[in-house]
Protein backbone atom coordinates (compact mmCIF):
# COMPACT_ATOMS: atom_id res chain seq x y z
CA UNK A 1 0.00 0.00 0.00
CA UNK A 2 1.22 3.67 -0.62
CA UNK A 3 0.52 6.94 0.99
CA UNK A 4 0.00 9.87 -1.35
CA UNK A 5 -1.16 13.61 -0.82
CA UNK A 6 -1.10 16.90 -2.04
CA UNK A 7 2.82 16.84 -1.47
CA UNK A 8 3.45 15.09 -4.03
CA UNK A 9 4.84 16.36 -7.30
CA UNK A 10 3.12 14.04 -9.65
CA UNK A 11 -0.41 14.99 -8.12
CA UNK A 12 0.60 18.65 -8.19
CA UNK A 13 1.40 18.34 -11.68
CA UNK A 14 -1.17 16.23 -12.93
CA UNK A 15 -3.72 18.86 -11.20
CA UNK A 16 -2.18 21.77 -12.44
CA UNK A 17 -2.80 20.18 -16.44
CA UNK A 18 -6.21 20.19 -15.62
CA UNK A 19 -7.22 24.22 -16.45
CA UNK A 20 -4.65 23.80 -19.16
CA UNK A 21 -6.64 20.81 -21.26
CA UNK A 22 -9.75 22.13 -19.92
CA UNK A 23 -11.69 19.32 -20.54
CA UNK A 24 -15.58 18.93 -21.44
CA UNK A 25 -17.08 16.53 -19.16
CA UNK A 26 -20.68 15.26 -19.21
CA UNK A 27 -22.48 14.27 -16.29
CA UNK A 28 -25.85 12.56 -15.01
CA UNK A 29 -26.36 12.85 -11.36
CA UNK A 30 -29.06 13.98 -8.99
CA UNK A 31 -31.17 17.04 -9.00
CA UNK A 32 -29.04 17.55 -5.10
CA UNK A 33 -25.77 16.72 -6.05
CA UNK A 34 -26.00 18.81 -9.46
CA UNK A 35 -25.25 22.42 -8.36
CA UNK A 36 -22.09 21.21 -6.41
CA UNK A 37 -20.29 19.03 -9.18
CA UNK A 38 -20.75 21.73 -11.48
CA UNK A 39 -19.09 24.05 -9.38
CA UNK A 40 -16.51 21.69 -8.17
CA UNK A 41 -15.93 20.78 -12.08
CA UNK A 42 -15.51 24.72 -13.36
CA UNK A 43 -13.19 25.34 -10.03
CA UNK A 44 -10.54 22.85 -11.06
CA UNK A 45 -10.95 24.30 -14.83
CA UNK A 46 -12.96 21.72 -16.18
CA UNK A 47 -16.17 22.64 -18.23
CA UNK A 48 -19.53 20.75 -18.03
CA UNK A 49 -22.67 20.05 -19.11
CA UNK A 50 -25.39 18.19 -16.81
CA UNK A 51 -28.21 16.52 -17.68
CA UNK A 52 -29.95 13.59 -19.60
CA UNK A 53 -32.58 15.46 -21.71
CA UNK A 54 -33.10 12.51 -24.05
CA UNK A 55 -32.31 15.12 -27.42
CA UNK A 56 -29.37 16.24 -25.95
CA UNK A 57 -28.06 12.76 -24.40
CA UNK A 58 -26.35 11.81 -27.48
CA UNK A 59 -24.56 14.77 -28.03
CA UNK A 60 -23.31 15.46 -25.22
CA UNK A 61 -22.15 12.29 -24.41
CA UNK A 62 -20.43 11.74 -28.02
CA UNK A 63 -18.25 14.87 -27.61
CA UNK A 64 -17.64 14.30 -23.86
CA UNK A 65 -13.50 14.27 -22.82
CA UNK A 66 -15.17 11.91 -20.04
CA UNK A 67 -18.22 10.72 -18.47
CA UNK A 68 -19.84 10.23 -14.42
CA UNK A 69 -23.10 8.77 -13.87
CA UNK A 70 -24.53 9.17 -10.90
CA UNK A 71 -26.78 6.36 -10.22
CA UNK A 72 -29.26 8.89 -8.23
CA UNK A 73 -29.91 10.28 -11.20
CA UNK A 74 -32.76 7.90 -11.40
CA UNK A 75 -34.68 10.76 -9.08
CA UNK A 76 -35.69 12.18 -11.98
CA UNK A 77 -34.68 10.28 -15.10
CA UNK A 78 -35.13 6.81 -17.12
CA UNK A 79 -32.73 3.94 -16.86
CA UNK A 80 -32.21 4.09 -20.67
CA UNK A 81 -31.13 7.73 -20.67
CA UNK A 82 -28.42 6.49 -18.23
CA UNK A 83 -27.85 3.39 -20.17
CA UNK A 84 -27.39 5.31 -23.37
CA UNK A 85 -24.64 7.95 -22.22
CA UNK A 86 -22.49 4.01 -20.90
CA UNK A 87 -23.33 2.56 -24.14
CA UNK A 88 -22.05 5.63 -26.08
CA UNK A 89 -18.88 5.89 -23.75
CA UNK A 90 -17.90 1.79 -23.90
CA UNK A 91 -18.80 2.26 -28.35
CA UNK A 92 -16.81 5.62 -28.31
CA UNK A 93 -13.81 4.73 -25.69
CA UNK A 94 -14.45 7.64 -23.52
CA UNK A 95 -13.26 7.08 -20.47
CA UNK A 96 -16.01 7.24 -17.71
CA UNK A 97 -16.99 6.96 -13.83
CA UNK A 98 -19.50 5.11 -11.91
CA UNK A 99 -20.91 6.62 -8.74
CA UNK A 100 -22.99 3.71 -7.19
CA UNK A 101 -24.92 6.35 -4.62
CA UNK A 102 -27.30 4.25 -2.04
CA UNK A 103 -26.56 0.68 -3.87
CA UNK A 104 -27.51 -1.87 -1.04
CA UNK A 105 -29.95 0.45 0.21
CA UNK A 106 -32.39 -1.94 -0.46
CA UNK A 107 -34.36 -0.89 -3.87
CA UNK A 108 -33.75 -4.40 -5.77
CA UNK A 109 -34.85 -2.36 -8.72
CA UNK A 110 -32.68 0.44 -8.40
CA UNK A 111 -29.81 -1.66 -7.46
CA UNK A 112 -30.35 -4.02 -10.72
CA UNK A 113 -29.96 -0.55 -12.71
CA UNK A 114 -26.72 -0.01 -11.35
CA UNK A 115 -25.47 -3.76 -12.01
CA UNK A 116 -26.71 -2.98 -15.60
CA UNK A 117 -24.51 0.48 -15.65
CA UNK A 118 -21.41 -1.55 -14.34
CA UNK A 119 -21.29 -3.91 -17.76
CA UNK A 120 -20.36 -0.78 -19.94
CA UNK A 121 -16.79 -1.22 -18.46
CA UNK A 122 -16.76 2.01 -16.04
CA UNK A 123 -12.17 2.82 -15.79
CA UNK A 124 -13.93 4.07 -12.01
CA UNK A 125 -16.02 2.97 -9.77
CA UNK A 126 -16.20 5.61 -6.72
CA UNK A 127 -18.07 5.16 -3.69
CA UNK A 128 -18.18 4.51 -0.50
CA UNK A 129 -17.53 1.51 1.37
CA UNK A 130 -20.92 0.28 2.19
CA UNK A 131 -22.38 1.05 -1.90
CA UNK A 132 -18.78 -0.82 -3.14
CA UNK A 133 -19.06 -3.75 -0.80
CA UNK A 134 -22.53 -4.42 -1.80
CA UNK A 135 -21.80 -3.72 -5.74
CA UNK A 136 -19.31 -6.36 -4.91
CA UNK A 137 -21.93 -8.76 -3.94
CA UNK A 138 -21.53 -8.28 0.14
CA UNK A 139 -23.87 -7.35 2.50
CA UNK A 140 -23.24 -3.18 2.06
CA UNK A 141 -25.11 -1.78 5.33
CA UNK A 142 -26.13 1.12 3.39
CA UNK A 143 -28.24 3.72 5.46
CA UNK A 144 -29.75 5.94 3.22
CA UNK A 145 -26.90 7.12 1.29
CA UNK A 146 -24.62 7.14 4.25
CA UNK A 147 -21.83 4.28 4.64
CA UNK A 148 -21.94 1.61 7.69
CA UNK A 149 -18.79 0.08 6.90
CA UNK A 150 -15.31 1.38 6.95
CA UNK A 151 -13.19 1.66 3.48
CA UNK A 152 -10.28 -0.78 5.20
CA UNK A 153 -13.19 -3.15 5.57
CA UNK A 154 -14.13 -2.72 2.40
CA UNK A 155 -11.19 -2.96 0.73
CA UNK A 156 -11.21 -6.52 -0.25
CA UNK A 157 -14.08 -6.82 -1.82
CA UNK A 158 -12.96 -3.46 -3.88
CA UNK A 159 -10.00 -5.59 -4.80
CA UNK A 160 -12.36 -8.19 -6.25
CA UNK A 161 -14.68 -6.27 -7.84
CA UNK A 162 -11.77 -4.07 -9.64
CA UNK A 163 -10.83 -7.55 -10.97
CA UNK A 164 -13.90 -8.69 -12.36
CA UNK A 165 -15.16 -5.55 -13.70
CA UNK A 166 -11.71 -3.95 -15.00
CA UNK A 167 -11.86 -0.78 -13.22
CA UNK A 168 -10.16 0.87 -10.51
CA UNK A 169 -12.22 1.21 -7.06
CA UNK A 170 -12.37 4.35 -5.02
CA UNK A 171 -13.80 3.75 -1.98
CA UNK A 172 -14.25 7.51 -0.02
CA UNK A 173 -13.99 8.10 3.67
CA UNK A 174 -11.49 8.89 6.52
CA UNK A 175 -8.47 7.28 4.91
CA UNK A 176 -9.36 6.64 0.84
CA UNK A 177 -8.80 3.51 -0.21
CA UNK A 178 -8.07 3.36 -4.27
CA UNK A 179 -7.19 -0.04 -5.75
CA UNK A 180 -6.76 -1.56 -9.65
CA UNK A 181 -6.89 -4.83 -7.83
CA UNK A 182 -3.55 -5.19 -7.23
CA UNK A 183 -1.89 -1.95 -6.28
CA UNK A 184 -3.76 0.36 -3.22
CA UNK A 185 -3.33 3.83 -2.69
CA UNK A 186 -4.36 5.13 0.48
CA UNK A 187 -5.03 8.88 0.80
CA UNK A 188 -5.27 10.38 4.11
CA UNK A 189 -6.75 13.81 4.98
CA UNK A 190 -9.94 15.82 4.29
CA UNK A 191 -12.51 17.39 7.07
CA UNK A 192 -15.61 15.92 8.16
CA UNK A 193 -17.49 18.76 7.68
CA UNK A 194 -17.49 16.85 4.08
CA UNK A 195 -20.40 14.57 5.82
CA UNK A 196 -21.98 17.99 6.59
CA UNK A 197 -22.89 19.60 3.15
CA UNK A 198 -24.84 18.05 -0.03
CA UNK A 199 -23.27 16.20 -2.90
CA UNK A 200 -19.94 16.28 -1.77
CA UNK A 201 -19.44 12.52 -3.06
CA UNK A 202 -21.01 13.11 -6.19
CA UNK A 203 -19.34 15.61 -7.03
CA UNK A 204 -15.83 13.84 -6.47
CA UNK A 205 -17.15 11.20 -8.52
CA UNK A 206 -17.47 14.19 -11.33
CA UNK A 207 -13.95 15.38 -10.46
CA UNK A 208 -12.39 11.98 -11.16
CA UNK A 209 -13.78 12.37 -14.30
CA UNK A 210 -12.12 15.14 -15.38
CA UNK A 211 -8.78 13.97 -14.20
CA UNK A 212 -9.42 10.56 -16.40
CA UNK A 213 -8.46 13.00 -19.57
CA UNK A 214 -4.98 14.89 -17.56
CA UNK A 215 -4.32 11.56 -15.52
CA UNK A 216 -1.37 8.81 -17.61
CA UNK A 217 -3.79 6.15 -15.78
CA UNK A 218 -7.44 5.80 -14.19
CA UNK A 219 -5.61 4.45 -11.18
CA UNK A 220 -3.70 7.70 -10.83
CA UNK A 221 -7.00 10.07 -12.01
CA UNK A 222 -8.64 9.06 -9.27
CA UNK A 223 -5.58 9.50 -6.82
CA UNK A 224 -4.56 12.96 -7.55
CA UNK A 225 -8.90 13.83 -7.85
CA UNK A 226 -8.96 12.41 -3.87
CA UNK A 227 -5.73 14.23 -2.80
CA UNK A 228 -6.46 17.46 -4.20
CA UNK A 229 -10.67 16.70 -2.43
CA UNK A 230 -8.20 16.37 0.59
CA UNK A 231 -6.32 19.19 0.91
CA UNK A 232 -9.27 21.27 -0.34
CA UNK A 233 -11.79 19.85 2.51
CA UNK A 234 -8.57 20.61 4.93
CA UNK A 235 -8.17 24.39 4.00
CA UNK A 236 -11.82 25.24 3.46
CA UNK A 237 -12.54 23.93 7.14
CA UNK A 238 -9.86 26.14 8.75
CA UNK A 239 -11.79 29.20 7.47
CA UNK A 240 -15.15 27.97 7.30
CA UNK A 241 -17.57 28.73 10.14
CA UNK A 242 -20.47 26.13 9.38
CA UNK A 243 -21.51 24.46 6.58
CA UNK A 244 -22.53 27.13 4.36
CA UNK A 245 -19.51 28.82 4.41
CA UNK A 246 -17.72 25.30 4.13
CA UNK A 247 -19.03 24.80 0.94
CA UNK A 248 -18.12 28.48 -0.26
CA UNK A 249 -14.51 27.82 1.02
CA UNK A 250 -14.14 25.11 -0.43
CA UNK A 251 -15.11 25.53 -4.08
CA UNK A 252 -12.54 28.36 -4.21
CA UNK A 253 -9.91 26.01 -2.20
CA UNK A 254 -9.98 24.13 -5.28
CA UNK A 255 -10.03 27.15 -7.58
CA UNK A 256 -6.74 28.08 -6.55
CA UNK A 257 -5.00 24.72 -6.15
CA UNK A 258 -3.43 25.15 -9.85
CA UNK A 259 -1.36 28.24 -8.38
CA UNK A 260 -0.10 26.05 -4.96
Amino acid sequence: MKHVTWEHDNVRQTWQALPVRKPFIYGQTNYIAATLSANVLLAAGAVTAIGAIPSAVEIFASNADAIWINAAAQVTDPPEQLFAAARIAQDKNIPWVLDPVAMGAGAETYDNVIRQLLTYRPAVIRGNASELMALAGGAGGTKGVEATLSPAAALAAARDLARRSGAVVAISGPVDHITDGTSVRLVPGGSPMLTRITGAGCSLGALVAALLRVAATPLEAATVAHAAYAIAAEQAAERARGPASFTMEFVDALSCLADN
